[in-house]
């Protein structure tokens, strides 16, 4: 069977296969890319490209049931979560139009009477490594900033999202990019590692996990290539104060379901001081735990199936790994071959392996700790960084906990709240750089400097 294949993971029945790309094919396509760019930067201008980027979005909304449809078919996605998404990816592309203009500007600079200025240039052709989880989210953050800078893109999708992968290639191009601006790979890791020692290859993007992460990380650096990864998260949600437990619940489970806890910045580890500890687990457990999977086609259905079979028996390892270390499960049901019910986990103690682990599924880790600085002490013990959640009605409080948590994202008294404008990105072991919001114009790109001599006009 080829690498890359739809799997079906409602049945694990194969749908369709695509054929990875031969050298010979991945070299024309460098070429071609590598020449695309030249124009693309220079017989463009910004508000050109910013435009077809909009054109971009507007594809999105047109295509939004068939797009939505075949992330369903490939990774399990709830079609109402995969009909969002699209929907998210769409007002993406519209802000980075709106934006790129003004942010892309020269900067002028007082200089001893005389003219300076910063201008934003692209790098070149850049190599995107992207996941199953989010198959066009992952795509529209990296692609619409670099391609308004003037960047081209190589795009390296998950192997089991080549649908996906065909039907977002087909859009920048529907959308009046010229040919070879955006270009679909299906490449091999060996590929992969080829393009990033090419020195046409000026960056490289990946989403993914923090062993992929530094593999990647590690070729780049030997060829002096600018990375940006997003990589792992286990996100701590602190409910530090507060009376309405119930609204605290209710965006508790809201932070862990969505995408079937498969997000890398879902909150995974609920962290509760001991004076809420008790009402917040019997709650958040009967809500959590009460939660059913269901056919991902389905409009109200909230949890789908896992990705695959592999992640599947991925996470149900894991879970009792945490049990035979002394953690204590509640849960309702058993699995049902990729379906798993979701899982409440208590007790589980610095020294269980899964401590300092990432539940990439509907996992939830509940801790309690006696006052504040515990709170912050066990959030920031773990290897990852990427977003946090702190609840309390105590606005200074909230203030000051985020300032010590070692993230890179604070979200206070609410959840799913990303949005186009607001940068995304982690640190430690959950990556490095920023996408979206005005942060994403700041990776992929040459901060040029030129300063004229003489009198200023």
């Amino acid at each position: 069977m080829s690498q890359y294949a739809v799997i079906n993971p409602v049945n694990d029945a194969l749908v369709s296969e695509f054929p990875t790309i031969t050298d010979r094919g991945l070299e024309l396509s460098l070429e071609a890319t590598h020449a695309t760019q030249r124009s693309w930067a220079r017989e463009y201008t910004v508000e050109q490209r910013a435009s077809l980027v909009a054109r971009v979005g507007e594809l999105h909304t047109e295509r939004r049931q068939e797009l939505a449809q075949i992330m369903v078919r490939e990774m399990g996605k709830p079609i109402s979560q995969a009909l969002g998404e699209v929907d998210f990816c769409a007002d993406i592309y519209r802000y980075t139009a709106d934006v790129a203009p003004s942010l892309l500007a020269d900067q002028e600079i007082e200089a001893h009477h005389e003219r300076a200025l910063v201008r934003s240039s692209p790098l070149g052709v850049l190599l995107g490594i992207m996941p199953w989880n989010y198959p066009a989210y992952q795509i529209c953050r990296f692609a619409a900033p670099n391609l308004a800078i003037g960047n081209t893109i190589l795009l390296k999708h998950a192997p089991q999202c080549p649908e996906t992968a065909a039907f977002l290639e087909q859009i920048f191009v529907d959308a009046g990019l010229p040919a070879n601006a955006y270009t679909n790979i299906y490449a091999t890791n060996e590929q992969v590692a080829t393009l990033i020692a090419d020195p046409r290859v000026r960056g490289v993007s990946l989403t993914g996990s923090d062993r992929a992460g530094a593999a990647v990380a590690e070729i780049a650096g030997r060829h002096l290539k600018k990375v940006v990864m997003e990589l792992g998260g286990s996100d701590p949600f602190l409910y530090l104060a507060g009376e309405d437990t119930d609204k605290v619940v209710e965006q508790a489970v809201t932070a862990r379901t969505d995408n079937t806890g498969q997000a890398c910045n879902a909150a995974k580890r609920f962290i509760v001081v001991s004076d809420l500890y008790e009402e917040f687990v019997e709650r958040f457990t009967q809500a959590f735990t009460a939660l059913e999977t269901g056919d991902p086609t389905g409009p109200d259905t909230e949890l789908g199936p896992m990705s695959s079979a592999a992640a599947a028996d991925r996470l149900e390892e894991q879970i009792q790994r945490a049990v035979d270390h002394g953690a204590t499960i509640h849960r309702k049901a058993p699995r049902q071959g990729n379906f798993i019910s979701p899982v409440v986990l208590t007790d589980v103690t610095p020294d269980n392996p899964v401590h300092h682990e990432e539940f990439f599924g509907p996992v939830a880790v509940l801790y309690r700790v006696e006052d504040e600085d515990a709170a912050v002490a066990l959030a920031n013990d773990t290897p990852f960084g990427l977003g946090s959640y702190v609840f309390t009605p105590d606005q200074e409080q909230a203030l000051r906990v985020a300032d010590q948590l070692e993230a890179g994202m604070v979200f206070v008294n609410e959840a799913d709240a990303e949005a186009a404008e607001l940068p995304f990105g982690g640190v430690k072991r959950s990556g490095t750089g920023r996408e979206l919001g005005h942060l994403a114009f700041n990776e992929f790109v040459n901060k040029k400097m030129i300063r004229l001599a003489g009198p200023a006009e």
